[in-house]
């Protein structure tokens, strides 16, 4: 019997922590037979190397490309890796492309999947991105032939955009599958590995605002001097690769050397999540801290534009680019005492994706898709 095959395309550590238990349970089903494209940010030295802890779980079938270099914009490392995808697709002829999110590589993998005819399904689309993030995350919605959405809310702006309700699957964020289990490293073994000496520390993830470019440098500056100025022990990862990172990069090696900061290329997964349950607060830009924050509790300093429309609870304080306005906001945090919330699924996000590729009527998806009107624009 024809093994479908499996292809979860991932481009930084982010989209491969969300996607980890799906690939996990793909492969433990023994029905398909599973691939990896690792690309993006996993095959750069300057932000990791992270394709090692892709192949430190022992997965096979991991394809290793890479499409950027360091002088390379978005548009020409978007078009690179659909060049470098769409040869693996003819090379091993998969049956299911799996994308996740709103990064280039996702848009690549859905490109590719849908001008050739190989069913696509997008992770968490529906969301609100902002920036251009945004864009992207619609684009390959449209461009993807099914969706496994983290909640209701998801899929009514998938349908909005006339998706088919019989192709959007609400299974829940699964980087919450992990979040949930007990399996997760403790915060003694994570402190030991990454010779982390804090008793209490935050941690710091701020990523370039692409649409932003002009002013980054400046925003920069004044985030990393909040940090600097607040007086507490940070845990700093390093931004993503999107442009302007570099401005980013200038600034947060001048903490270097200051022994209340420990600076990380990149961190494990299932290390942050323990970094981040134990963390008095996340400071920064990242989806983290708005979506995986809450769930244990954790105060979140949201700077900036990036995640503009996202979800909106007591745990975030929303912040400007200014120093006093970050200053406040680490300071109001710091004030908070908070109730764990969810609102991205229940933790088995892998076990309803599995029942539902198990189903035949999910194999004979149709991939010349039809636009529903059954949403009222006017």
């Amino acid at each position: 019997m024809k093994k479908n095959k499996i292809v979860f395309l991932t481009g930084t550590r982010a989209d491969f922590g969300k996607m980890k238990s799906l690939i996990e349970i793909v492969q433990t089903t023994q029905i398909f037979e599973m691939h990896i494209f690792a690309t993006g940010m996993h095959m750069d030295n300057k932000f990791g190397y992270t394709v090692r802890e892709i192949e430190k779980c022992g997965y096979q079938n991991i394809y290793k490309f890479i499409n950027h270099d360091s002088g390379a914009a978005m548009d020409i490392t978007l078009s690179r890796t659909i060049e470098g995808f769409a040869n693996y697709v003819r090379l091993i002829q998969p049956d299911l492309i799996v994308v996740h999110g709103d990064r280039i590589e996702a848009l690549a993998g859905a490109t590719v999947g849908a001008l050739n005819n190989v069913l696509v399904a997008h992770i968490e689309g529906g969301e609100l991105s902002g920036t251009v993030d945004e864009l992207i995350r619609h684009a390959v919605s449209k461009l993807s032939h099914t969706h496994f959405v983290a909640n209701e809310d998801a899929k009514a702006r998938l349908m909005q955009m006339g998706e088919i309700s019989e192709s959007v699957f609400v299974i829940g964020s699964p980087d919450i599958d992990a979040m949930k289990r007990e399996t997760l490293p403790s915060i003694k073994e994570v402190k030991a590995y990454y010779e982390v000496p804090f008793d209490n520390y935050a941690i710091s993830m701020f990523h370039p605002v692409t649409t932003e470019f002009n002013n980054m440098s400046e925003y920069a500056e004044e985030y990393v001097q909040a940090l600097d100025e607040c007086g507490r022990n940070f845990i700093v990862i390093y931004p993503n690769n999107d442009y302007g990172s570099d401005f980013i990069l200038a600034q947060i090696r001048k903490l270097e050397g200051n022994d209340r900061f420990r600076i990380f290329p990149s961190v494990r997964f299932e290390a942050f999540l323990s970094m981040m349950e134990n963390a008095l607060f996340i400071a920064g830009n990242s989806s983290a801290g708005i979506r995986e924050a809450p769930i244990y509790g954790v105060p979140t300093v949201n700077v900036g534009t990036r995640q503009n429309g996202r979800t909106r609870n007591a745990n975030i304080i929303h912040t400007g680019y200014g120093k006093k306005e970050i200053l406040q906001g680490i300071k109001k945090a710091l004030s908070l005492q908070l109730e764990p919330i969810s609102l991205f699924g229940d933790g088995n996000s892998d076990e309803l994706f599995k029942k539902i590729i198990l189903q035949d009527s999910f194999w004979d998806t149709c991939k010349q898709k039809t636009f529903s009107n059954s949403i009222s624009v006017y």
